[in-house]
């Protein structure tokens, strides 16, 4: 498949295409929540997940070459991403599954990564990765089959359920009486640019610490951002110390969390844990009765945290690919 046209594809009724614009992130964030609504909490992403993941193709590569859409008439059956690292995903309608789409979003997917390795075969010499939950037999099946293999990279998927009680402290005692405060992040842009500094430092030097004021500032007015959702715990000097960026799935009633990060200078003082306690807490006022999140099985740190506040395993997630190379664990600040 070429993958810089627009073409026919051979599922069924259903046609491809490369995005266009906002209005197909929106029926991408759709495609999610009805899906979810019909299967599970784990089978398909949150659109958190999607969300985040959109800006970094924003960021770093270009979402009108690296997306692409089937639909069925007028009606979004399935999607595909190819971000950096490389990392690949697709997204089916239940009713769509093993009807095609798959083998074609792989086979898109490999094609543009092999397209990327000849202009810059430094950027893309990693093998392409994709990720599934362990429980989704059906996905492991056909990746297997396709020649993936599994990866030693596991992440664990936590939830929490806002209908158990929230605890009634925020920030600790030794925080509020150095001035700390946690509240939503400012719009004005030099707190737009406090807070990309912040997943800068977090982040570095993974991709997903890659951004600039401006892109940051971009993000904000993504479809499915919202900033008082943007919770952050700042010094006395302004500085943000620590943030969580929260989503919501208004269909399902369940919030995500991520990315999550503190400073290293200001880690270990319960500030993290303070932003995640009032994300929860704005999250329930928002109408949502459970919130997930997912970090790196051996980061102990970030497991704990979230432990700390309610959250229990619940699922994990298993990555595939061509070849046995062992992918990084990004998530040590997650």
């Amino acid at each position: 498949m070429d993958s810089k046209s627009n073409q026919a594809s051979p599922v069924g009724s259903a046609t491809c295409r490369l995005y266009m614009t906002e209005a197909d992130l929106r029926q991408m964030y759709g495609l999610l929540m009805e899906a979810r609504s019909r299967t599970n909490d784990w089978r398909y992403w949150h659109v958190g997940d999607l969300a985040f993941t959109f800006f970094m193709i924003d960021c770093h590569l270009d979402p009108r070459r690296h997306v692409r859409l089937w639909h069925d008439g007028s009606k979004l059956v399935g999607y595909a991403t190819l971000n950096d690292d490389p990392f690949f995903d697709w997204q089916v309608l239940p009713e769509y599954e093993g009807q095609g789409v798959e083998s074609e979003a792989l086979a898109w997917a490999e094609g543009l990564v092999a397209e990327l390795r000849v202009k810059d075969a430094e950027r893309w010499k990693g093998p392409m990765v994709v990720g599934t939950r362990q429980d989704n037999a059906e996905r492991m099946e056909f990746l297997e089959q396709q020649g993936l293999q599994r990866r030693e990279y596991v992440e664990v998927d936590m939830r929490r359920s806002l209908g158990v009680a929230l605890p009634q402290e925020s920030l600790p005692p030794q925080a509020l009486r150095s001035g700390f405060h946690v509240r939503a992040l400012a719009g004005d842009a030099s707190e737009i640019s406090g807070r990309a500094a912040a997943q800068r430092e977090v982040w570095h030097p993974w991709t997903v610490g890659d951004v600039t004021d401006e892109q940051y500032a971009r993000f904000m007015r993504m479809p499915g951002y919202e900033r008082d959702l943007d919770v952050v715990a700042v010094a006395p000097d302004g500085t943000i110390a620590a943030y969580v960026n929260g989503w919501l799935d208004p269909v399902n009633k369940i919030g995500d969390f991520g990315p999550v990060g503190a400073r290293e200078a200001y880690r270990r003082q319960g500030l993290a844990r303070a932003v995640l306690l009032e994300g929860l807490r704005r999250m329930k006022a928002r109408g949502m009765d459970r919130v997930c999140v997912s970090t790196g099985e051996g980061n102990v740190a970030a497991r704990g945290l979230y432990e700390s506040v309610g959250f229990r395993i619940v699922n994990r997630y298993v990555e595939y690919a061509r070849g046995a190379a062992i992918r990084e664990d990004v998530a040590a600040a997650h």
